[in-house]
């Protein structure tokens, strides 16, 4: 299992490196079902993963281009904030059984993977779908104070689920505050990569950290980056959105399948 682990991650960084984004969200359950982590932990290893392979992806674009950072701010500065206030003190004060029912309990487990699979199934949409790159531009929007929630909503599922964010931050920057495409990855790329540290650290205030395993399964995932801006030029990145999306769809049914048996 741990060998399956090993080339799901470098198959994950290598996406990150191809598309610039979309391989993230599975960490989370390649070091539930691969690794056999715990859900709370298998949730902060992966926004540590989440936050150094993102850094990485700002990193390796000199010529990134960003969106004015005051429009920026009214969704990224909220969901950094809830990311960090679910990861410190909300994800920690939820009971192991959330709700009990007859013939059916509710536990954090359970709970946290749900989540994970609407953030799977949601990416899944936006991978499938016609790339963002094709929304014609329009005006911003003229309420600011909308992308508030929004961004409330986002860090929140951030932190539950272990996962940057970014199947809703990009969507959010091109649909709702209409920044344009080009801008709206390098901007998205820093949102996600604040969400993650600073989930982590509220993580890591709760739970003993394994660093070396920790650094050896990021290594691998960077590792993947590194192979992946080599082949950016040769595949064609929406086919592989799609396939991508196709297998975030797929990982989805068999958690569920597999939570729910």
């Amino acid at each position: 299992m741990e060998i399956a682990g090993i080339v799901a991650l470098v198959g994950v960084g290598l996406t990150l490196g191809v598309m610039g984004g979309g391989g993230s969200i599975f960490s989370v359950p390649i070091l539930i079902y691969l690794f056999s982590l715990d859900v709370v932990m298998a949730s902060t290893y992966s926004l540590f993963i989440v936050g150094t392979t993102s850094t990485v992806g700002v990193l390796s674009r000199p010529n990134i281009h960003l969106a004015d950072i005051q429009r920026a701010s009214w969704l990224g500065v909220p969901s950094v904030i809830a990311v960090f206030v679910t990861r410190t003190w909300l994800l920690d004060a939820i009971p192991e059984v959330v709700w009990p029912l007859a013939g059916f309990v509710l536990t954090k487990r359970t709970l946290i993977l749900f989540i994970l699979v609407v953030a799977l199934v949601t990416s899944s949409v936006f991978m499938i779908r016609p790339p963002l790159s094709s929304v014609k531009s329009a005006s911003p929007i003229t309420n600011r104070y909308a992308l508030i929630p929004i961004g409330l909503l986002i860090g929140m599922l951030s932190g539950m689920a272990g996962v940057g964010g970014g199947f809703l931050v990009l969507p959010a920057l091109v649909l709702i505050a209409r920044i344009p495409f080009v801008q709206a990855v390098g901007t998205a790329l820093i949102i996600i990569a604040f969400n993650s540290w600073l989930g982590f650290v509220g993580g890591m205030l709760h739970h003993t950290i394994n660093w070396s395993f920790l650094l050896s399964v990021t290594a691998l995932a960077v590792v993947g980056i590194i192979m992946g801006n080599h082949f950016t030029q040769q595949v064609r990145i929406h086919h592989l959105r799609v396939i991508v999306g196709w297998i975030s769809l797929g990982i989805s049914c068999m958690i569920l399948l597999r939570e729910i048996l």
